[in-house]
């Protein structure tokens, strides 16, 4: 099974850059995606979000109708986290039998409205459980919190990983865990993960950053993929195409 996440940053770096990858990886089976919109948000035109003005020219305002257009292989699942329009992007093949499909917010609440920059939205995490031969495994797509204060620990992150924990606790079955986590490599937060038993690939792949060159801060580490006992790793590698500010993580698992 093979799956690619990746934070498409809206599609800033380009529509059709963004859609050719998704053409050169149709036969992946799962792919789990951050920062997707299915409609624009006219009233957030030129308003402060994640630090930055806000342009829905310069985004894909329908990314989950043109990336699902294009995968229609797959099947299409969305779960926003910012109004009814952005959000997370799981999609997998049709030829797979999803035994469940939800969302749980690990960060706020469903439709909570932050004050002042809209990029302090609740985070939510997105899960499928798949059907194999071998049992069910989950994947599970996650985008944390930002809060324009760098990706060192705060209470809100802290809280944000035991919520995750209390919500991994409950599966009976092997999983896989990745995104955005807006993480350092060495923060408290993403630890907790990692001393609740999760392998971190990033780290132990000795990988030293998950950003591409449009992304020009120091800071290069901000996604990773975490797997419980149970996963069977083939290869996990960071993609070379520059398709987004972050790069895409792949996986190939039993």
């Amino acid at each position: 099974m093979q799956l690619i996440s990746l934070n498409t940053w809206g599609g800033s770096a380009g529509r059709e850059k963004l859609l050719a990858f998704f053409t050169t990886h149709k036969d992946v089976d799962i792919f789990c995606l951050q920062e997707v919109m299915s409609a624009p948000y006219r009233h957030l035109e030129g308003k402060v979000v994640g630090g930055v003005a806000f342009s829905n020219n310069q985004r894909m305002p329908y990314g989950v109708q043109d990336i699902s257009g294009l995968l229609d292989t797959h099947t299409a699942y969305f779960r926003p986290h910012q109004g009814d329009h952005y959000g997370l992007l799981t999609l997998v093949k049709k030829d797979f039998v999803i035994a469940e499909e939800g969302e749980l917010f690990v960060h706020k609440e469903k439709g909570y409205e932050p004050e002042g920059d809209m990029g302090l939205h609740a985070r939510n995490i997105q899960y499928a459980t798949i059907a194999t031969e071998k049992g069910n495994r989950t994947v599970i797509n996650f985008h944390g919190l930002w809060n324009g204060k760098g990706k060192g620990d705060s209470e809100d992150r802290l809280r944000q990983s035991d919520n995750i924990i209390q919500f991994l606790q409950k599966l009976q079955n092997p999983y896989v865990l990745c995104g955005d986590f807006n993480l350092l490599p060495d923060t408290e937060s993403l630890q907790k993960l990692e001393r609740f038993g999760l392998h971190n690939l990033i780290k132990e792949n000795g990988i030293t950053s998950t950003r591409t060159s449009f992304y020009t801060k120091p800071e290069k580490f901000a996604d990773y993929t975490l797997v419980s006992d149970g996963i069977k790793v083939s290869t996990f590698r960071i993609l070379p195409d520059e398709v987004s500010d972050h790069s895409p993580m792949f996986l190939d698992f039993e």
